[in-house]
């Protein structure tokens, strides 16, 4: 079951440039493990040492956030769309 996640242009670097990728997973914890062995260095931007979403780090299941549905054991299934969106400083 292929989920297609959508990477900011900050991580491409991680991704060979590639701005979608696409990677098998069950829920949110095991799509970033998917990605980190396909593309090693990313779950460090992710995640922090517990394993838990950095809170500037933002990701969408279909445009829902994950800290309003399930947080990282968000369920996931075929055909679903992943944004990972950078929290944006400004004033």
């Amino acid at each position: 079951m292929a989920i297609s996640v959508r990477i900011p242009t900050p991580l491409r670097k991680l991704t060979h440039d590639l701005d979608t990728v696409q990677v098998e997973a069950s829920n949110i914890s095991e799509l970033i493990g998917s990605l980190e062995k396909t593309y090693p260095g990313i779950q460090e931007r992710l995640v922090d040492e517990q394993g838990i979403v950095r809170r500037f780090v933002n990701i969408f299941v279909n445009d829902e956030d994950i800290r309003f549905l399930e947080d990282q054991a968000t369920a996931l299934k075929g055909g679903d769309e992943v944004s990972i969106v950078p929290a944006i400083a400004g004033g």
